[in-house]
């Protein structure tokens, strides 16, 4: 069969992110089909996608769909339309079967089926389309496939894919030179998997709750394929590069042995490190340390449920820096707990953390299937009848959204390395310049006076 993967994401701020998702999808279809890949990203507008639908004429057309919304509460955006619309177009210009998966589409399947008006779904992770596909063929009966669903049925996420976690990387990706004019800057995983249990986190309902481990010789090699694309950088995409120690640290060494030399970063928990640990990864090339920091108030971060305390982050954060090492923190505030002097605690405790970023958001973005969800329905917040595909955010009773932006901003006191959400407009105005100039990488540190 021919098979169209797109990836629907138009996303470029704080810059533009690689989907690597079709990457692995493409690799576990390619042995038994045709596959082609098209990155709205890159195309800018969809008559490129049209031009090449006419020209491939494919039998499925697979849409990724990262995100639902920007989970801002101060400046909410959908993205629903643009996926509406991109669906209209492949049914215009084709008469292919039109299957769904993503994260995005993870979280709220059924629904967005009967708004793309798709055929079928893969929920969770996508290459169980290669399962799809082969029902098809042999036409054989589809609902009972895991993580498949159809249009006007039911679906659960099922186990995670248990098949081997392997990113094909042997044929052209005609959307790579987009990512390399815009930022030098290309992604990969180490592992899959989340086993930490934040109460608002989608991470362990999309990937599953426990690690699964890719061999750090295969992401060596992953890593030196990016570099030899001409890359000038790469982000580990891991829910926490850092969730297994051990394993990051032999990923690390992987790295050393195989002579990557491009500099790279990652999202870390700021739990505590080994010792050196911090020293052991800049050895191999890691310059940027993004901490899901989310609070400096340990009652917060007790009813957050996360895995570590106020004194862990400035641990963390000192290694870190003592590593040489470039460090952002990012805060979610307003969440089950806060109030008005837990976040005047957490806004003083950044004041200790030297030579950083740090990046506020506000409210937290209420999804199925977490902690969050069953403490707002049981508190009578929204009823479980209620669809989310519109935000709905959790606001601590005790401090208004508002109440905490303006105590953020007064302590923010003008300082640039201090962020209210991603800095839309700061980074819009700002990221392109740097680009033209040469600069590559998530480029915050330029924020740092």
């Amino acid at each position: 069969m021919k098979v169209l993967l797109v990836s629907a994401n138009r996303l470029k701020i704080p810059y533009p992110v690689y989907p690597l998702g079709l990457d692995y999808v493409a690799n576990a279809l390619s042995a038994e089909h045709r596959v082609r890949l098209a990155d709205m990203n890159a195309m800018g507008n969809s008559d490129p996608l049209v031009d090449g639908i006419r020209e491939f004429g494919p039998d499925v057309v697979g849409l990724s769909l990262r995100n639902i919304d920007n989970c801002d509460i101060t400046a909410p955006k959908g993205y629903m339309a643009e996926y509406r619309d991109l669906a209209r177009t492949v049914r215009k210009h084709s008469d292919a079967l039109l299957v769904l998966g993503g994260s995005g589409f993870t979280l709220f399947p059924r629904e967005i089926m009967e708004t793309l008006g798709a055929d079928y779904g893969i929920i969770g992770e996508g290459e169980r389309l290669s399962l799809l596909l082969g029902a098809i063929e042999a036409h054989k009966e589809t609902s009972a496939l895991p993580g498949v669903i159809q249009r006007g049925s039911n679906g659960v996420v099922p186990f995670p894919w248990e098949g081997r976690l392997t990113r094909g990387l042997h044929e052209g990706r005609p959307h790579i030179p987009f990512y390399l004019k815009n930022g030098g800057m290309l992604n990969l995983q180490t592992k899959r998997g989340c086993n930490f249990k934040c109460i608002y986190c989608t991470y362990p309902h999309i990937e599953g709750k426990r690690l699964r481990l890719i061999p750090p010789d295969e992401v060596a090699d992953t890593a030196l394929w990016i570099e030899k694309t001409g890359a000038k950088y790469f982000f580990v995409t891991d829910s926490a590069f850092n969730a297994d120690y051990q394993h990051s640290i032999e990923v690390a060494r992987a790295f050393t042995k195989s002579g990557v030399s491009i500099p790279w970063g990652a999202f870390f928990a700021p739990t505590s490190p080994p010792e050196d640990y911090y020293r052991i990864l800049a050895d191999a090339g890691l310059t940027h340390v993004e901490f899901g920091t989310e609070s400096l108030s340990d009652d917060v971060l007790a009813s957050y449920r996360k895995p570590f305390r106020a004194d862990h982050v400035f641990g963390s954060h000192n290694a870190a820096r003592d590593a040489g090492l470039h460090v952002a923190h990012y805060f979610l505030l307003g969440g089950p707990g806060e109030d008005i002097h837990s976040v005047d605690r957490t806004l003083s405790n950044a004041d200790r953390l030297e030579c950083a970023v740090f990046f506020f958001f506000c409210g937290m973005r209420i999804y199925p299937n977490t902690a969050l969800y069953d403490m707002a329905v049981a508190s009578g917040r929204i009823s479980a009848s209620r669809s989310l595909m519109e935000p709905v955010f959790f606001e601590s009773p005790a401090v208004t959204t508002e109440e905490i932006l303006l105590r953020v901003k007064d302590h923010a006191a003008g300082r640039t390395n201090w962020v209210t959400g991603s800095g839309e407009d700061m980074t819009a105005r700002i990221i392109p310049r740097l680009y033209a100039r040469g600069h590559y990488g998530p480029l915050w540190e330029h924020l740092i006076r």
